[in-house]
């Protein structure tokens, strides 16, 4: 998935995975598409969660090994 910007938030626990996608996407335009890296479990549940009460877009997630990929699109 092409994407406009991205976040490392590897080894990262919560809430500081969402902090940083919610940083990276005010500095961002609308419909521009953000892609997080994480590898705290509980990150799934907190993106749905997010993605949920701010209005952007969970694109898509996959676990890769351990590691969570997120594609957020900007509101």
């Amino acid at each position: 998935m092409n994407f406009d910007r991205e976040v490392d938030a590897s080894g990262l626990n919560c809430p500081l995975p969402i902090l940083r996608t919610k940083k990276a996407l005010a500095e961002m335009q609308s419909g521009q598409v953000l892609k997080v890296t994480s590898t705290d479990p509980g990150s799934v549940r907190d993106f749905a969660m997010f993605a949920k009460q701010t209005g952007n877009e969970l694109m898509e997630q996959a676990d890769m090994s351990g590691s969570f990929i997120f594609y957020m699109k900007r509101r």
